[in-house]
């Protein structure tokens, strides 16, 4: 009952939002130009999709999906290695802080300058997004351990490699969803970004191009295609995270 209780609450907001949105310009309390309108946006739509928007969104679920895929297969392993390994934290441990603080705005014309303006400079910028709240919360998970435990391990007479395998990794597990999970914020972040820079397709590409125009109902298109993808792959990780809740440390 609770589950349908906050949909049914979530559903009546939604509704009450976008009547409110498509009163307030047809009733001149807002301007159309700035504001646009639930009806208008999905006219856009329907004249993007019968254009060039089903190339734009490859362009970039394929550069997020290759960042994504990266940041994951580079930031689980290194962040759990750095959380285990008291001395690989110390040799690494400045650096990733140091890197974690730049913004990834800041290393575009780097990016290009390396990688051009094609697909390798959103990849990058994807991944480098997204890696750092991944390594950081693996790197957490892993050094906050139970350490009782951990000593019952040891009084069993448990390896290193036993505890890493045995302890630490699945009461990291709820750590490393959530990395994830704030890594595809970050990484939808940087795919737009690199768009709006430096490309010649994609989402951002589509959304840059509209404003320059002045043409707001294909630029919300382009925020709405952004925030529901966004809103769908966290919905996703926040439910396998609750799946695996259960294996966070209790203090």
């Amino acid at each position: 009952m609770n589950r349908r209780r906050s949909l049914l609450l979530s559903l009546l907001s939604l509704a009450v939002f976008l009547a409110l949105w498509e009163l307030l310009p047809a009733l001149g309390l807002a301007k159309p130009l700035f504001t646009s309108s639930p009806s208008r946006i999905a006219v856009a739509f329907g004249e993007l999709a019968r254009g060039r928007l089903w190339y734009d969104l490859w362009v970039s679920g394929v550069a997020f999906f290759l960042g994504m895929s990266l940041a994951v297969i580079v930031g689980i392993p290194a962040g759990v290695l750095l959380g285990w390994d008291a001395r690989v934290r110390a040799l690494f441990g400045p650096y990733v802080s140091a890197l974690y603080a730049v913004p990834r705005v800041a290393l575009m014309p780097l990016l290009i300058l390396w990688l051009g303006i094609g697909i390798y400079s959103k990849v990058a910028v994807v991944f480098l997004g997204a890696v750092f709240p991944i390594l950081v919360n693996s790197m957490t998970g892993v050094r906050v351990l139970d350490e009782t435990l951990v000593r019952c391990a040891r009084s069993f007479g448990a390896s290193d490699r036993q505890v890493l395998t045995t302890i630490a990794l699945p009461s990291a597990v709820p750590f490393i969803l959530a990395g994830v999970r704030l890594g595809v914020g970050r990484g939808l972040v940087g795919v737009v970004v690199g768009e709006l820079i430096a490309s010649q397709a994609g989402i951002g590409n589509m959304m840059s191009r509209a404003g320059a125009t002045f043409q707001t109902d294909k630029v919300f298109v382009g925020v709405i295609i952004l925030a529901c993808f966004g809103w769908g792959v966290t919905a996703l990780l926040e439910a396998l995270e609750r799946r695996f809740d259960s294996w966070r440390p209790q203090r």
